[in-house]
């Protein structure tokens, strides 16, 4: 369990979207999660209907047993099609484009789409695992609370610049044109949760600060929101939450 958090209890709920005629998805997912953010921005992108179940990664529900059958590195998100059973939110997102084709994440054009797969190499594969809950955590008893920050502007500045530089030549109304594709799914988060939870400014960022009040208008990005989750506890809405890992 992380320290200096608090109580926090978690409801399972039903996200009522345009069903798809078929037995409903289950997510595992929890509401601080970037991963877990993107693959709620894909499933309201394709209208899926799916029902959300909380993790509390605060109380170390993704170590417990039963979850770890669904997903063996402890990791959220997690999703139930079915009998299919998978994990990893790259793996989710794909797995989801693949089988329900209703708005494609994946340009036909091939350079498009190569440059879809390099930016959300960059997110998921620099970024993301920089700012994983243990990571900040194991700095913050072993380093330091403040070390916490230095850790994340630095890993934040130096995966935006790269962002910054590949998409300029490719993006219009979004990363890689006048559609959301996959880059968006994985971008969206990154950029909407670094400024509440980690108080970074990405005005030097001209494009990502462009693309950051593109999503803000899309209702499939807003639905998908932390704070419109069944598990986010209300009485912290606003707070640096960093400050309180």
């Amino acid at each position: 369990m992380l320290k200096g958090f608090f109580s926090i209890v978690f409801i399972n709920s039903t996200i009522h979207m345009m069903t798809n005629g078929e037995k409903k998805l289950q997510l595992y997912s929890c509401f601080i999660s970037h991963p877990s953010f993107s693959v709620r921005i894909a499933l309201n992108l394709k209208g899926l209907d799916y029902e959300c179940k909380s993790i509390n990664v605060f109380k170390g529900e993704q170590s417990h047993p039963e979850f770890l059958k669904i997903s063996p590195m402890g990791f959220v998100p997690a999703l139930l099609d079915g009998d299919m059973v998978l994990a990893e939110s790259s793996a989710i997102i794909l797995y989801l484009d693949d089988k329900y084709p209703q708005h494609p994440l994946l340009p036909h054009d091939l350079k498009k789409r190569a440059i879809n797969y390099q930016a959300a190499n960059i997110i998921s594969s620099t970024i993301q695992p920089t700012l994983r809950i243990p990571i900040l955590a194991y700095i913050r008893d072993n380093v330091g609370p403040d070390e916490r920050i230095t850790w994340v502007h630095k890993h934040l500045g130096k995966g935006f610049t790269a962002l910054e530089i590949l998409l300029k030549d490719h993006a219009g109304k979004y990363a890689t044109g006048d559609e959301i594709c996959l880059v968006d799914v994985l971008l969206a988060p990154q950029i909407i949760g670094t400024l509440e939870r980690y108080n970074y400014d990405i005005s030097n960022y001209p494009l990502l600060s462009r693309l950051s009040e593109s999503y803000k208008q899309v209702p499939a990005i807003r639905n998908a929101l932390p704070e419109n989750q069944p598990d986010f506890p209300k009485e912290v809405k606003g707070i640096i939450l960093i400050r309180i890992y």
